[in-house]
């Protein structure tokens, strides 16, 4: 799954992953962001196209719960069965997103301690985390925000958590986000388009980063196991 990531770097350094081929309207902003302990029920930085093929970049809350359901908001959806759900058909066919992240958190557990991991991709370049969410993006909504897609851990990252965010490369993040890109091609990008298992490294990270409260760039650095 994926309950906690890190947004640190600026909206430039993110929106540079994907090239210059694009109409934005999303002013300069070259701060960092040095969000490092992002938390379901926070807003997040969403990037989204509209139908004029120009990329937006709202705030929205993670995390969706429509009118009729009485539960805890949802923060993930399978890609295995979001196209097909009563929940996330209508997000998945007109409600598609990106997540920029510089990584994400999981827990192992380690005899009667969980350890945390900090999973990046290997090259350090930021992450496109596949999401879908509730249109228009810019609206506000306080309960229908948006989840994050998650698929199958394979290979190593199987050993940290049997789930994953589904991770696009830039082009078919692009390609995911516009609005002419079926609900079936999606489909098809979600399995091309994805980042497999050894483009990504990981090392263990302070326990601090259980604690929502806590943010700075020392909780994506690694640590020993037995000190963390």
């Amino acid at each position: 799954m994926c309950g906690r990531f890190a947004q640190a770097q600026s909206r430039e350094d993110y929106l540079a992953t994907l090239g210059d081929g694009f109409e934005r309207a999303i002013p300069w902003d070259p701060e960092p962001l040095a969000h490092y302990n992002v938390a379901p029920g926070s807003r997040v930085l969403l990037l989204s196209m509209d139908e004029e093929d120009t990329l937006h970049l709202d705030p929205v809350i993670w995390g969706y719960a429509p009118e009729w359901w009485h539960k805890a908001p949802l923060i993930n959806a399978r890609v295995e069965t979001a196209a097909q759900s009563r929940m996330f058909k209508p997000l998945w066919q007109h409600g598609r997103a990106i997540v920029f992240a510089d990584g994400w958190y999981e827990w192992q557990r380690v005899g009667d301690k969980k350890q945390p991991y900090f999973i990046y991709r290997e090259d350090k370049a930021p992450l496109c985390l596949a999401a879908i969410g509730k249109t228009p993006f810019d609206a506000g909504n306080e309960a229908e925000g948006f989840v994050i897609v998650t698929a199958a851990a394979d290979e190593g990252l199987v050993d940290i958590h049997d789930r994953r965010p589904l991770v696009l490369t830039p082009q078919a993040a692009l390609a995911w986000l516009h609005p002419d890109t079926s609900a079936n091609r999606a489909d098809e990008l979600a399995h091309e388009g994805a980042l497999p298992a050894d483009a990504f490294a990981w090392h263990p990270v302070t326990r601090a980063v259980g604690n929502v409260k806590n943010q700075g760039p020392e909780l994506v650095e690694p640590v020993d196991k037995t000190h963390s």
